[in-house]
């Protein structure tokens, strides 16, 4: 428990709590980003996906609930590009959660993991557009790596994201 949260690794049936919360926070942070159908048809994807991600077990899950609720999960496993470091591809806060500390409390016990595994360094991408996220970012001990690039989710319109990093000690 950190903070009165309970953190666990996901399992095989959170694959529905996991598509809640991520459609859900796509659905209040990033509409403004996309054409309405296809956001639609991504909010949709977004939460069924879990399912199969679960099934590869390839990656870490981890999910933070408060009173029974899971309210955020992060998604991480070895970089692709960085030998030794880890990357987090995903971190969603449902937005029933904003404000309550789950996020913070989720991305303490992630690092804490990443350290464990013996990763020398954890990074990810955000949008550069998403003030939100990178102030959390940066609350949190991550600074901006100073890499940028075009990302299409797949509309074909790539959004310019940010990477930030953080250097486990």
């Amino acid at each position: 428990m950190v903070e009165g949260f309970v953190i666990v690794d996901a399992s095989m049936g959170d694959g529905e709590v996991l598509g809640e919360i991520h459609a859900e926070s796509w659905k209040a942070a990033y509409a403004g980003f996309f054409d309405p159908a296809f956001f639609a048809e991504a909010v949709r994807h977004r939460r069924g996906k879990w399912h199969d991600v679960l099934a590869k077990g390839q990656d870490t899950i981890l999910l933070a609930a408060r009173a029974g609720r899971p309210l955020t999960f992060s998604y991480f496993g070895s970089s692709p590009t960085r030998p030794g470091w880890a990357e987090i591809f995903g971190f969603y806060n449902h937005p029933d959660g904003w404000g309550s500390g789950s996020a913070a409390a989720l991305m303490v016990a992630s690092l804490r993991r990443l350290r464990e595994d013996g990763f020398g360094g954890v990074h990810l991408w955000t949008l550069r557009d998403t003030p939100q996220s990178r102030r959390f970012y940066t609350k949190t001990g991550f600074t901006e790596s100073g890499a940028v690039r075009g990302h299409d989710f797949g509309d074909g319109n790539p959004i310019e994201q940010v990477e930030y990093e953080f250097i486990a000690r």
